[in-house]
């Protein structure tokens, strides 16, 4: 089979097409026939060689969500999968491929009238932003900053908070026209990456969901209200400062709360609860899913070229 491995950290052009032996699922997992694989941050972050330190090494499957039909069944797997139409978490390795397997707890059927390409985008990136603001204690007429909204998480951040009663929606983006599509998804403010811009947006927020970190993490951490809460989901723009827990020891009078968030510490069946109730809200237009890009398998390297360049709105999908 036809699949896309890190020859080389570092740029995008590290990556290489090879050809693998077709997996063969082992107990408890399921093969599924791509049709549509997601493109993540997380991606790039590995390629670029961020986490070696995590055991990633140079000959890496990238690839963490999939869908597609599944093909084959592992030992103890029901027969009811067989030929199903699914959504799945192959971990942080082996989705982009023509064939793929994963954990059947971590596979989900599609409801009728969500796409491959809409189920990618918002799998993995909705449970994010679900458990993230449910991190946050967000409640009903708080403000809420997204940073970073141009991104799958952040789209959804956005419409979760909107539909959740926000009383404002603020979010930072490149361009006026990021912009003008984040409002029409629910945000009601529109700053530029350094979080200024919109004279009538509220001076400090309630609560603030962070996909890019990096050394502006500190700024705006001022930007919170007191008894404040900051989230941050991702590490778009590398680490923050190594002094930012400053920043809340000087603003300690005013009770301001810092926290990661990974969905790998939501227990397995929450997550799929969330995902599969979005799913459905997707599959009834009542949650927009923002493809950017579909481009083949073997385009990879122009989708990771795309995304360290910034150019991408939503989420990138590969096809085999």
């Amino acid at each position: 089979m036809k699949a896309v491995v890190i020859r080389e950290f570092g740029n995008a052009d590290g990556l290489e097409v090879v050809d693998l032996p077709v997996p063969v699922p082992a107990p408890g997992q399921v093969r599924i026939a791509t049709e549509a694989i997601g493109v993540g941050g997380v991606d790039a972050v590995i390629r670029r060689g961020t986490l070696a330190q995590y055991g990633f090494r140079e000959g890496h499957l990238l690839g963490s969500e999939v869908a597609g039909s599944v093909t084959a069944l592992g030992e103890g797997v029901d027969a009811s999968w067989m030929g199903r139409r699914v959504w799945a978490f192959t971990g942080l390795a082996g989705g982009y491929a023509e064939q793929a397997v994963a954990s059947v707890e971590d596979v989900l059927p599609l409801p009728d009238g969500l796409t491959g390409a809409d189920a990618v985008t918002l799998g993995g990136s909705g449970v994010v932003a679900h458990f993230a603001l449910d991190r946050a204690r967000f409640a009903p007429g708080e403000t809420v900053l997204v940073r970073g909204a141009a991104g799958s998480i952040g789209i959804t951040v956005v419409q979760l908070a909107a539909r959740g009663g926000a009383g404002a929606v603020a979010v930072t983006t490149s361009s006026a026209e990021r912009g003008a599509r984040l409002r029409d998804l629910g945000a009601t403010h529109v700053l530029d990456r350094s979080g200024e811009g919109g004279s009538d947006a509220p001076s400090g927020f309630d609560v603030v969901i962070d996909v890019v970190a990096g050394p502006q993490l500190s700024l705006f951490l001022d930007r919170l209200n007191s008894n404040g809460r900051y989230v941050a989901v991702g590490v778009a723009g590398g680490r923050p400062s190594a002094d930012f827990g400053m920043r809340l020891m000087d603003a300690f009078r005013r009770s301001l709360s810092f926290a990661t968030f990974s969905a790998d510490t939501v227990p397995g069946p929450d997550r799929q609860a969330v995902r599969s109730s979005q799913f459905v809200d997707a599959a009834h237009g009542e949650l927009r899913t923002v493809t950017h890009e579909v481009l083949p398998l073997d385009q990879a390297v122009l989708a990771h070229r795309e995304m360290d360049a910034g150019k991408v709105f939503g989420r990138v999908v590969l096809t085999p």
